[in-house]
């Protein structure tokens, strides 16, 4: 299914309604940086054109989510599922209290005043997607105009992509005037491990300053449980740059092959290393200087 298509098909249950309780205590303001809200639709419609239609998981799910991982700061990104209408995420911001801070989808020729307005309601970024099934047709150079205006306003890029294009992508976000967030450790297909091609360019792409990575998305690199080959890339990107990974369940876990268990994800955090400095990195001080809670 296009993003530009009208969707009336039935909504897909996309998370598990009572995943495990984790058996790995977070340190104090850990933070889940990547997760999405949708609707509920009667009071927050879903966009006409988009790629699926999913079933209503919206900020009081969250919060009650987190409350049984331990989890006690977030970042919400806005899901294409709700187009540029950022109001779902702005509306879940302000229920937050100061502990959840949000990232927008806005179209490439957004103009400052838009930007000002989200800023100042709490959102740290802008997302855009190269992924073919969100169909976003928006070209690199045209998002890397926008950071100037981004980094003035104290915003950051985050980019999603399919594996193969960090090597054409790279080169052209390295022009970037702000931070750059990588989501899902570029997507990269685990079962490669570390020395695969796609991996390497994600690394050699990290060791410019510039660049975050979130190393979310063990279950969609390696889509089998307990998720070892996912871990192991994980793990070795956290040696890398471990002042500038970032962390994020992805719940509720949309366009998936299954349903992963929350519990698992944090509970998997344990794996990615034994040293409780860095975990305390990952989870409270990279966040706390990238989003500024």
């Amino acid at each position: 299914m296009n993003a530009n298509s009208p969707v009336t098909e039935a909504p897909v249950q996309t998370y598990l309604r009572e995943p495990s309780k984790p058996t790995l205590a977070l340190p104090a303001n850990a933070c889940d940086t990547h997760v999405h809200v949708f609707g509920p639709a009667a009071e927050f419609p879903y966009a006409e054109k988009r790629s699926f239609t999913p079933a209503d998981a919206g900020k009081d799910v969250l919060f009650a989510l987190h409350k049984h991982l331990g989890i006690s700061r977030c970042v919400i990104v806005q899901s294409a599922c709700h187009g540029f209408d950022n109001s779902v995420v702005q509306d879940a911001i302000e229920a937050g209290a100061g502990n959840y801070l949000g990232i927008a989808l806005v179209p490439a020729s957004v103009d400052r005043a838009e930007l000002e307005r989200l800023a100042k309601a709490g959102f740290r970024g802008i997302r855009f997607n190269f992924m073919k099934h969100l169909g976003t047709g928006t070209s690199a150079e045209d998002v890397v105009a926008l950071t100037p205006l981004l980094a003035d306003l104290g915003m950051h890029l985050q980019v999603h992509f399919e594996s193969q294009l960090v090597h054409s992508l790279g080169p052209v976000f390295k022009q970037s005037a702000c931070a750059v967030v990588i989501d899902h450790m570029g997507r990269v297909d685990a079962s490669e491990g570390v020395a695969g091609h796609d991996f390497q360019g994600l690394m050699r792409l990290l060791e410019d300053p510039k660049f975050y990575v979130k190393i979310s998305g063990i279950d969609r690199i390696d889509p089998t449980p307990p998720y070892a080959q996912g871990i192991a890339l994980a793990r070795e990107l956290l040696h890398h740059v471990p002042d500038r990974c970032l962390w994020g369940t992805d719940w509720p876990h949309p366009n998936h092959t299954h349903m992963p268990d929350d519990g698992v994800l944090v509970d998997s955090l344990a794996q990615f290393t034994s040293d409780p400095q860095k975990l305390e990195d990952l989870l409270v001080n990279n966040p706390q200087r990238l989003y500024r809670f």
